[in-house]
C-alpha cells in the first residue's frame, strides 16, 4: 500500500469559535514535524475563499498528495474542502476533515488545555488515516429515462403526468380495474368544491393524451427487485373478461350485487364500468358472474404476466380509511351510525331529500378523531377536521333544512382552511367540545340516536343531543402492499412509509431510487397529496433527465481472496445489497449504504468500507496511542 508522503494540515480558527477555546498555534506546532507532513498552517476561516485558495496553492506548489483540514463539522464544509482539492488536481477523497469545533471547542469551553490536547489527538489520527488513503471515485450509474409508478390514485396519476411531460416513459400500475383511487368517491373536495370524479376525469384525460404513459390496471405485482438505475418488476394483469360493450348490454346483466364504490348504498351489475375513469372499458366481477352470456363475455381471456424495468420506483399506494370497531360510538350496533367516506357517497347519491335506510335525515352529528390520536393510532390524520367541515357545508348547500352538530376534541382547520370553520359557524352549525378522557357515547332511544357528551364549552355540563344520523370522522391508516417488503422500504412508527428527512429529503426513502408520493407516506389531504406527487416527480426527473447519477464511493468492498462465502454478511445487510455468487460475496453498489454491518460480522476481515479500510483504522489507533 502506497503511503501519502506530502500531507498538508490546515487548522481553522473559525472566527474564534475554535481558537477561543483551542490553542490552534499549539496544535500546529504539535503536528508540523510528524513524518509525512509537508506543511502545517492555521487560518482564521478555512472555508473562506482565501482559506480555500491557501489549500489549492499548497497542493499545486508543494505537490501535496494528501490534505487534513481541522475545522467545523464535516456536514457543513467537507464538500467545500473536497471541491477545493479537486480544483487543484488532487483526488478529493485524499482529504480528511477533522471536527475540532463540535468535538473540542464547543464541548470543552471550561478547559482550554484539555480541549487543545484533544484537538491534537484528533488531528494526529486524521493524518494517520490520510497516510494510507486510497484514491476513490464516485460510482456512476446510467439512468435510462424510464420510471415505474405504483398506485393509480391522484398521487400516482399526477406523478406520472409530470414525469411524462419531461419526456420520461412511465409505467403506471394500479391494482384495481380502474384509475382514480379514493378521491373519486368524494362528493366535493376542498378547496374549490369540485367533485372527486371531476378531478379524476381531468387527470385521466391528460394521461390518455400522453403517449409516454403506459397504464396497467387490474394488475398485481408478483416480484420487485433491483436498485437505483435498474429496478425490475414482474406484473400480472388479471383478465377483464368483458368486451367493449355499451351500457345497454351492461343493463341486461341479471346479477346485482352491492356496489363497493358506493359502500353498498346502491347495487351494480356483475359487469360494470366507471364512466369517469380509465380504461373506458367494462370489467366482469367473475366471483359474482353467473356466466349467462348476455354480455358476450370473453371467458377465454387469460392473465398476462410480464416484466417491467425502470431506473427508479415511485410508491403512491395511498391509504385506507379507518374501520371503526363494532360498538365504537355505536358503529355496526345502530344502523344510522356511518363513517365519513360513506356519508360522502350518500350526499352525492341523494336528491331532493336526504335519506338513509329509508328514513329522512333532518339532523346529523359528526364525531371527530375516530381512529386517530389514541393508543392504537397516536398520530393525527390531519385531513378529517376540514373534511368534516367541508362535508357539512356541502350537505347544507344541498339540504338547507339540516341541523348539524360537530362534536370534537380539537378542530385543526389550519391555514386557509380556517374559513371553513368560520363559514360553518355562520351557517348554524353547532360545535361541542369533549375531553378525550371522557369521550361521547351513542345510544338509541325510542328509535332515535342520542349522543351524551360533556361539553367543555359549557364548563363540562353533560348534554344529550338527539340526531337522525351519526357520522364518524375516521382517520387514515397505512395501506400495506407486498412491494414494500420486496423492496425493504422502511416504515415510520405509525406504519406509513418513512422518508429520509422530512425537510431535507421529504420524498426519498432510505433505499436509493425509491421515492414516495401521497398518503402512503403520511396522512394528507388532496392538495398536499398533489404537491408531494409533483415533488416526487421533480426529484425523479433530476436523475432521469440527466441520464446518469453519481453516488459516493463509501460502500462495502469484498476481498475475494479472504471471502469464504459463509453468507453472514448477506443476512446482516439491512438493504439486501450483498449476495453470494460462485461461492463469494458480491456487493450491489447502487444499493449499499456503507453502514458497515457486513464488515462487523465477517469472520475473515474480507469486507472493508472504501475510505475506511482496516489498515487505516489500525494506523489511527496507533497514532492515538502515542503521547
Amino acid at each position: 500500500m502506497k503511503e501519502r508522503t506530502k500531507i498538508g494540515v490546515y487548522v481553522c480558527h473559525c472566527g474564534g469559535n475554535i481558537s477561543d477555546y483551542v490553542d490552534v498555534k499549539k496544535v500546529v506546532d504539535a503536528i508540523k514535524d510528524i513524518p509525512n507532513v509537508a506543511i502545517a498552517r492555521d487560518f482564521v476561516f478555512m472555508c473562506s475563499e482565501a482559506g480555500q485558495e491557501l489549500i489549492k496553492e499548497d497542493i499545486k506548489n508543494l505537490n501535496l498528495d494528501g490534505v487534513v483540514v481541522a475545522s467545523c463539522s464535516p456536514h457543513l464544509h467537507e464538500k467545500t474542502f473536497r471541491d477545493a482539492a479537486k480544483e487543484a488536481g488532487l483526488n478529493p477523497y485524499l482529504l480528511e476533515h477533522v471536527c475540532i469545533r463540535e468535538h473540542c471547542s464547543w464541548v470543552h469551553t471550561d478547559n482550554v488545555e484539555e480541549a487543545t490536547r484533544k484537538a491534537i489527538w484528533l488531528v494526529k489520527t486524521g493524518i494517520a488515516k490520510v497516510i494510507l488513503a486510497r484514491e476513490l471515485y464516485p460510482i456512476r450509474l446510467e439512468m435510462k429515462p424510464e420510471a415505474i409508478v405504483v398506485g393509480g390514485g391522484i398521487a400516482g396519476m399526477r406523478c406520472a403526468i409530470d414525469l411524462a411531460r419531461a419526456g420520461i416513459t412511465v409505467h403506471l400500475i394500479e391494482k384495481s380495474p380502474f384509475l382514480g383511487g379514493r378521491v373519486s368517491q368524494i362528493y366535493k373536495l376542498y378547496p374549490g368544491g369540485k367533485s372527486g370524479k371531476e378531478i379524476v376525469k381531468e387527470l385521466v384525460e391528460q394521461i390518455k393524451a400522453n403517449p409516454n404513459i403506459k397504464v396497467y390496471t387490474n394488475a398485481e405485482i408478483l416480484s420487485a427487485s433491483g436498485a437505483l438505475g435498474e429496478f425490475n418488476v414482474r406484473v400480472k394483469v388479471k383478465p377483464r373478461y368483458a368486451r367493449d360493450v355499451g351500457d345497454d348490454v351492461i343493463a341486461k346483466c341479471p346479477v346485482e350485487v352491492p356496489d363497493e364504490f358506493n359502500y353498498g348504498l346502491t347495487t351494480r351489475k356483475a359487469i360494470y364500468k366507471l364512466d369517469f375513469s380509465y380504461p373506458d372499458l367494462p370489467v366482469i366481477d367473475i366471483e359474482n358472474c353467473n356466466k349467462c352470456g348476455e354480455c358476450n363475455p370473453n371467458f377465454d381471456e387469460q392473465p398476462e404476466t410480464f416484466d417491467l424495468s425502470g431506473s427508479l420506483i415511485i410508491l403512491a399506494t395511498g391509504f385506507k380509511p379507518y374501520e371503526p370497531k363494532e360498538g365504537e360510538f355505536g358503529y355496526k350496533v345502530y344502523k344510522n351510525v356511518i363513517t365519513l367516506p360513506v356519508f360522502e357517497r350518500l350526499l352525492e347519491l341523494s336528491e331532493g331529500t336526504l335519506k338513509y335506510n329509508g328514513n329522512e335525515i333532518n339532523s346529523i352529528a359528526f364525531i371527530y378523531c375516530v381512529g386517530s390520536r389514541n393508543e392504537e393510532h397516536e398520530y393525527c390524520s390531519r385531513y378529517c377536521c376540514v373534511a368534516s367541515l367541508n362535508a357539512s357545508l356541502a350537505a347544507l348547500e344541498k339540504f338547507s333544512n339540516l341541523r348539524i352538530y360537530h362534536i370534537y376534541r380539537d378542530i385543526r382547520a389550519y391555514g386557509k382552511y380556517e374559513s371553513y370553520y368560520e363559514t360553518a359557524g355562520r351557517n348554524r352549525v353547532l360545535f361541542v367540545k369533549f375531553d378525550p378522557e371522557s369521550p361521547p357515547s351513542v345510544e338509541e332511544v325510542n328509535g332515535k340516536l342520542v349522543i351524551k357528551v360533556k361539553d367543555l364549552l359549557t364548563f363540562g355540563e353533560e348534554i344529550e343531543i338527539p340526531v337522525d344520523l351519526v357520522v364518524l370522522s375516521v382517520g387514515m391508516e397505512p395501506e400495506q402492499s407486498e412491494i414494500f417488503t420486496m423492496l425493504r422500504v422502511p416504515f415510520s412508527r405509525d406504519g406509513f412509509l418513512q422518508e429520509v428527512h422530512p425537510k431535507l429529503r421529504p420524498v426519498e426513502t432510505a433505499i436509493g431510487g425509491i421515492l414516495v408520493a401521497g398518503a402512503c407516506q403520511s396522512p394528507k389531504d388532496t392538495v398536499e397529496t398533489t404537491a408531494s406527487a409533483s415533488a416526487a416527480a421533480a426529484k425523479a426527473s433530476t436523475y432521469l433527465v440527466k441520464g446518469f447519477t453519481e453516488l459516493e464511493p463509501f460502500i462495502a468492498e469484498i476481498d475475494p481472496d479472504k471471502c469464504d462465502g459463509c453468507g453472514e454478511c448477506v443476512s446482516e445487510c439491512p438493504v439486501g445489497a450483498i449476495n453470494i455468487k460462485d461461492g463469494k460475496a458480491i456487493v450491489t453498489e447502487a444499493l449499499c449504504k456503507g453502514c458497515g454491518a457486513c464488515g462487523a460480522v465477517c469472520p475473515n476481515e474480507a469486507i472493508n468500507l472504501r475510505g475506511y479500510y482496516y489498515d487505516q483504522f489500525r494506523k489511527m489507533i496507533e497514532a492515538a496511542g502515542r503521547d
